[in-house]
C-alpha cells in the first residue's frame, strides 16, 4: 500500500486517534493526552506535566524568567510562540478566519472554541475529575480544578495572605492592590485586570452575541445569561 506524503514524512502514528509524528519521542510525549500520565512534576508546586519542554516553560513562573522580548513595545513572554502571537496585536494581524461566518482571530484556539459556536460540538476532554466525573482538555487544569474538592489553595498574596487555587488566579488578585488594569479597550479606553474580561466588555461596542438558544434562537452577550434563559424553556428553578 503506497503512503500518503504525509504519511511518509510523519511514519509514527497513534493507536488511539490516528495522529502521526515524525519522531517516535514526539509520539511517546503525545499518547500521555490518552493516558492521563503526567510524568514530570515541579519540585516547587508540586504541578505536573506530559513533557519535559512544558515543565520548564512553567517552571519560568516561578523564576521571572521571560527570554523573549518584542521589539516594539519590550514587552517579555515565557516562550517564542507567545511573542509571535502577541506581535499580531501590533500588526492587527488576525489570521484564523471563521468559515461559518467570516470572524477572524489572532489565534487558531480561539478559532477552535469559537467554532463550537456552529457546530454545538463538545472539545475533547480525557482528564475527568474522579469526585464530580468534569472533564478537562489538559492534565493541569484537572490538577487546578480538583483543588476545588480539597480546599488547596497553595497560592499565597503576601500581601493579605488571601489563597488561591492557581498561581493565574493569584496573579489577577494581586492586580487589585496594585490597582493595575493591563488589558485596554481600543474603542473606549476602559482598563481590565483580565483579558477575558475585556473580550466580554467588547461586545458592548461591537454587538457580538456568541451565545445561542438552540430552543429559540435568542443570542446572548454572556454565557450566564444563555443558562439563565434556558430555565424558561426547562421550568428548572436556580439554585
Amino acid at each position: 500500500e503506497q503512503l500518503q506524503d504525509g504519511e511518509e514524512k510523519k511514519p509514527h502514528k497513534c493507536s488511539e486517534c490516528g495522529k502521526s509524528f515524525m519522531l517516535s519521542f514526539h509520539l511517546v510525549d503525545h499518547f500521555r493526552v490518552h493516558t492521563g500520565e503526567c510524568p514530570y512534576e515541579c519540585g516547587l508546586c508540586g504541578k505536573s506535566f506530559t513533557t519535559s519542554s512544558y515543565l520548564s516553560v512553567h517552571q519560568r513562573m516561578h523564576t521571572g524568567e521571560k527570554p523573549y522580548e518584542c521589539g516594539l513595545c519590550k514587552k517579555r513572554f515565557l516562550t517564542n510562540s507567545c511573542l509571535l502571537v502577541h506581535q499580531r496585536i501590533h500588526k492587527d494581524e488576525k489570521p484564523f478566519s471563521c468559515p461559518d461566518c467570516g470572524k477572524s482571530f489572532s489565534q487558531k484556539s480561539n478559532l477552535v472554541v469559537h467554532r463550537r459556536i456552529h457546530t454545538g460540538e463538545r472539545p475533547y476532554e480525557p482528564y475527568k475529575c474522579g469526585e464530580c466525573g468534569k472533564s478537562f482538555v489538559a492534565c493541569s487544569l484537572l490538577i487546578v480544578h480538583r483543588r476545588i474538592h480539597t480546599g488547596e489553595r497553595p497560592y499565597v498574596c503576601d500581601v493579605c495572605r488571601k489563597g488561591f487555587r492557581s498561581s493565574y488566579l493569584l496573579l489577577v488578585h494581586q492586580r487589585s492592590h496594585t490597582d493595575e488594569k493591563p488589558f485596554r479597550c481600543p474603542d473606549c479606553g476602559k482598563g481590565f485586570r483580565e483579558n477575558s474580561t475585556l473580550t466580554v466588555h467588547r461586545r458592548v461596542h461591537t454587538g457580538e452575541r456568541p451565545y445561542l438558544c438552540p430552543q429559540c434562537g435568542k443570542t446572548f452577550m454572556l454565557s450566564s445569561r444563555l443558562r439563565a434563559h434556558q430555565r424558561s424553556h426547562t421550568g428548572e428553578r436556580p439554585h
